[in-house]
């Protein structure tokens, strides 16, 4: 079984280390579930870097109906009434980085105990040729290794990102980019940190002429999970 949904929520926090705790306790025990049970949402994953070389340190995943369903004006009032909870471990975040996207290429299987992104801004003029790239190939390749699950390919989607920017009375950047995130999963860190390297190593994209940003690298396990 695929994605519960081709909408989904991706947030990357960090916290100060005295107070992870706190910050585990409230993701694990109220955050996911009272975001499972929100309108349009389906399913709900949270992870923790599994090694140093990770640039955020916790990622979590919201599968949602559409990406639509990311900036619906009950969604958006929902979030401005946060528990209270809520709002002391939020202030507490020491960064925060949250994209909006919708799945185009979803060859998930099921969960899995470790994740691995890619995360990058294509060129615009490229976007189309890299899509059927890691649709036709690329993604089911390293999906068909010993130990891997599943890969989607995940596009922020900035219409609705500057909706949600604007409901919360925010300006909205002219020079928005649009950043992908691929998801590889797959049994253990080192399994889809070898699957990651194999599709996402320098310049793997260049001998197919096909420019990106450069491509952020990431590795992680498993923390807790919760569905409808």
């Amino acid at each position: 079984m695929g994605l519960l949904g081709t909408g989904m929520l991706i947030t990357f926090t960090e916290v100060a280390p005295q107070d992870e705790m706190d910050f585990n306790e409230w993701y694990n025990r109220e955050h996911i579930d009272e975001r499972v049970f929100m309108p349009g949402f389906k399913r709900a994953r949270r992870y923790l870097a599994a090694d140093s070389a990770t640039r955020v340190k916790y990622f979590a995943t919201y599968e949602t109906d559409t990406v639509r369903d990311l900036c619906a004006p009950e969604y958006m009032k929902l979030l401005g009434d946060q528990s209270d909870w809520s709002k002391r471990v939020m202030a507490k975040f020491t960064h925060f980085d949250r994209l909006t996207l919708t799945c185009t290429v979803d060859l998930a299987h099921g969960i899995s105990g470790a994740a691995g992104l890619a995360r990058f801004f294509p060129a615009e003029d490229s976007k189309q040729a890299l899509r059927e790239l890691l649709r036709d190939s690329l993604l089911p390749e390293l999906r068909a290794r010993a130990g891997m699950h599943g890969a989607v390919l995940m596009e922020n989607d900035l219409d609705v990102v500057a909706e949600g920017m604007r409901a919360q009375g925010k300006p909205v950047p002219a020079d928005l980019k649009q950043e992908w995130i691929v998801i590889l999963e797959g049994s253990t860190p080192a399994i889809v940190g070898a699957a990651l390297d194999e599709g996402f190593g320098d310049d793997r994209f260049e001998e197919h002429r096909l420019p990106t940003s450069k491509i952020d690298l990431g590795r992680y396990s498993l923390v807790f999970g919760n569905h409808r």
